[in-house]
C-alpha cells in the first residue's frame, strides 16, 4: 500500500529536524504508544497498542533511520510484529524550510500481513491521512511544549 502525505509545521526546519528524532517527544505524540526507546543511533524500538475496529493487538516495532541528509531528508525502514500480523515498510521524508515553517512530504510503501491486513488496507484506503494528520499535529504540539518549557527553564 502506498501512502503520500504533506504536513506544514509552524516551526523552522532546524527545530523540527531536532525534535522529530527525540524519543520522548515521539512517545508523547504517537497515539497508544506504550514505550519507545532509542537503542542505538537511528534505531528506535516501540510497543504500540493497535485498535482497528474489533481488532486489538500490541505491536513491537523497530524503526531504523536508514539514511539521512541533515535537515532535508530521512529514509526510514519499519518492521513490526503482533499476534494478529506483521507490518513492514519504508518511508521517504522530505523537509523543506519555508520562511519560519517547515513542509514535510512523506512517500511510503507499507505491507501488512496476517489478520490485520484486510482491516489495515481499509483504514489506509479510507482515512489513513486523518491518522497521519493527527500524529503530526500532536508532534507539533509536543515540540512547541518542549520549546516553551525550555524557555521557562523547566527542562
Amino acid at each position: 500500500m502506498k501512502i503520500e502525505y504533506q504536513h506544514t509545521f509552524g516551526l523552522p526546519g532546524k527545530i523540527v529536524w531536532k525534535y522529530i528524532k527525540d524519543e520522548k517527544v515521539l512517545g508523547n505524540a504517537i497515539p497508544s504508544c506504550r514505550t519507545i526507546v532509542k537503542s542505538t543511533t537511528g534505531l528506535y524500538r516501540a510497543e504500540i497498542d493497535i485498535n482497528i475496529g474489533p481488532l486489538k493487538d500490541v505491536f513491537a516495532l523497530e524503526v531504523n533511520l536508514d539514511k539521512e541528509q541533515a535537515s532535508s531528508y530521512y529514509h526510514l525502514l519499519l518492521q513490526g510484529k503482533g499476534n494478529l500480523g506483521e507490518i513492514s515498510g519504508d518511508a521517504h521524508l522530505f523537509f523543506n524550510d519555508q520562511q519560519g515553517s517547515t513542509q514535510l512530504t512523506i512517500q511510503a510503501e507499507v505491507k501488512v500481513t496476517g489478520t490485520m491486513s484486510g482491516a489495515a488496507e481499509r483504514v489506509i484506503n479510507g482515512g489513513a491521512n486523518q491518522g497521519i494528520q493527527r500524529f503530526f499535529l500532536s508532534l507539533e504540539k509536543e515540540i512547541k511544549k518542549n520549546l516553551y518549557l525550555l524557555r521557562k527553564g523547566r527542562k
